[in-house]
């Protein structure tokens, strides 16, 4: 029997430097959509504002449990949008330390590693941050604090860290404390 997509190993198992990633959301798409382990399927979560949508492909890596109690988010650059559900191996380029502020007044870290499809062809120069151009970076950061404010919340990027880094967060949700 094959394992629900939540609980498929983080890792590949021929590489110790890629994951898994599971697209939730498709790049260009104003629909948030989520996996929800209890009924095992997609649901809708949100719907941004007219004018917003996501700007790459969004996910998250399976087996993994952030410090915000879900399983750690991904920003996956590919060379076409994926679907729900879709399984993507990935190099992790680095990460943003994000601390939240939710609507009730609590502050929660909701870090994202920002990776790319390992197959990509248009992304496979990149393999760290610093390949990214600073436009870009800021423009993923504005998205997620538009993509928060709409919600009512609020974030503040903490730091953009690399590769190595990133991959010490990724193991810290494979063994939560």
């Amino acid at each position: 029997m094959a394992s629900p997509l939540h609980q498929l190993p983080a890792r590949a198992p021929h590489s110790h430097t890629r994951i898994h990633v599971v697209v939730e959301t498709p790049k260009g798409s104003r629909n948030k959509v989520a996996f929800d382990p209890e009924l095992g399927t997609f649901k809708l979560k949100g719907v941004l504002p007219e004018g917003h949508s996501f700007p790459y492909d969004f996910g998250f890596v399976p087996s993994t449990k952030a410090a915000d109690g879900d399983p750690l988010d991904v920003l996956l650059l590919l060379d076409a949008p994926a679907f729900p559900g879709c399984l993507v191996e990935a190099r992790v380029l680095g990460a943003l330390e994000i601390e939240q502020h939710e609507t009730d007044g609590t502050v929660q870290r909701n870090d994202r590693l920002l990776a790319v499809a390992a197959d990509s062809r248009e992304h496979k120069s990149l393999h760290t941050l610093a390949d990214l151009s600073p436009d870009m970076l800021h423009e993923i950061e504005h998205f997620f604090h538009s993509y928060n404010e709409a919600k009512g919340g609020e974030v503040k990027v903490l730091r953009r860290v690399g590769p190595e880094r990133a991959h010490e967060l990724l193991t810290q949700a494979l063994n939560p404390a």
